[in-house]
């Protein structure tokens, strides 16, 4: 079973789509990295031997952080926003889309699902 960056890859599956399994590593990446390593991207992760495998690890950890790294890098970056107070840190703050999507009918990703409008009571007519 081959296990890179701390993931365990897919064993049926194709070994560029398997890397896809690592955060902060797409297709395009994935690609890449294949290619430094001098791996074919058609190949079966089973497939794959010791070599190769050690190959694409040294390849993962020349190019730049994934996984543990990137996620901690990204989660102090919408931190400092918030702390600085920047449009942006507000709007991750209050949980609303930041890269300027309009609000009024979608991002309901972002905002959750609708709350339920409470029905007024009725007011007591005078006699």
């Amino acid at each position: 079973m081959a296990r890179i960056a701390g993931v365990d890859l897919p064993q049926n599956k194709q070994v560029w789509v398997g890397l896809t399994y690592i955060y902060g590593i797409g297709r395009s990446r994935a690609l890449d990295i294949l290619g430094k390593a001098e791996v074919g991207d058609s190949t079966k992760v089973k497939d794959l031997t010791e070599e190769e495998t050690r190959r694409i690890r040294q390849v993962i950890q020349d190019e730049g952080q994934v996984e543990g790294d990137l996620r901690k890098e990204i989660g102090q970056n919408i931190k400092r926003l918030m702390e600085i107070g920047s449009y942006r840190g507000v709007r991750h703050r209050k949980g609303l889309p930041v890269r300027g999507q309009r609000t009024s009918t979608n991002s309901r990703t972002r905002k959750g699902p609708r709350r339920a409008a409470v029905a007024g009571r009725k007011k007591a007519t005078k006699k």
